[in-house]
């Protein structure tokens, strides 16, 4: 697991989301936007399949800046997926498995407590391409 540097809550100045993704190009490991009270804003490039995984005690917001994402869930015995067409977004609720995936790519901005897993509380195997982090400082 990555820790993470020290990220203000307050942002001295503007921050162009185009400039955020052009400054990374690591797949499935989030950088820290900014802090939003007790909670970060990440974003990240994602493509391919995440890892199967829950969050037990928090919730997990998605917004779709590029891109499509699906997100396959399981709840109460049944799976389905919901698909995320770029400017749509969709909370997983806390408790609930999710394993998000984006067959051509995506970018996408998260809301999540601050020190959260990635990989959530319960998980898959973590495949190498997955990082497992409470997210990475942005350096623009």
């Amino acid at each position: 697991m990555t820790q993470t540097p020290a990220v203000t809550s307050a942002s001295p100045a503007p921050i162009a989301l185009a400039t955020v993704f052009a400054s990374f190009e690591e797949l499935w490991s989030p950088r820290i936007l900014t802090r939003v009270n007790d909670y970060d804003v990440r974003v990240a490039k994602v493509a391919g399949e995440h890892v199967w995984h829950a969050h037990d005690h928090t919730d997990e917001f998605f917004l779709v800046i590029e891109g499509e994402l699906h997100i396959a869930l399981r709840e109460n015995g049944t799976e389905r997926t919901v698909s995320l067409p770029r400017g749509s977004a969709f909370t997983v609720p806390k408790g609930v498995e999710h394993r998000p995936y984006a067959p051509s790519g995506a970018s996408l901005l998260l809301f999540e407590p601050t020190g959260t897993l990635t990989v959530g509380d319960r998980h898959d195997a973590v495949p190498e391409h997955v990082d497992a982090t409470t997210g990475h400082a942005l350096e623009v």
